[in-house]
């Protein structure tokens, strides 16, 4: 199981998964040129959604279908210092997926 976490510490923000950074994926999708952030909708948010998504199911197209709802239901809602695990994000992609 992987776990995806973000701190804002003093030097700015950080976010790994399994402790390791995880990418931004502009390949796969450049939303925002500034990074990841947390706690709002917006370019930056939607950036780390696309990056936790597309790292957990590995596939481009689907990860950016998913973005847009995963960013509005699980990043914009994130405290400033967060986990979440694997599971946790599939349980999210799941509820999107339902809903549409």
């Amino acid at each position: 199981m992987k776990t995806y976490s973000g701190i804002r510490g003093f030097d700015g923000l950080e976010v790994t998964v399994n402790g390791a950074p995880l990418p931004e994926h502009y390949e796969i999708k450049r939303y925002t040129t500034w990074g990841f952030e947390w706690t709002y909708e917006g370019d930056s948010p939607r950036q780390l959604a696309l990056a936790i998504l597309f790292d957990h199911i590995g596939d481009g197209p689907r990860a950016i279908r998913l973005t847009e709802p995963f960013m509005r239901t699980v990043v914009a809602d994130l405290d400033n210092d967060w986990t979440l695990t694997s599971d946790e994000v599939q349980r999210a992609i799941d509820a999107i997926e339902k809903a549409a």
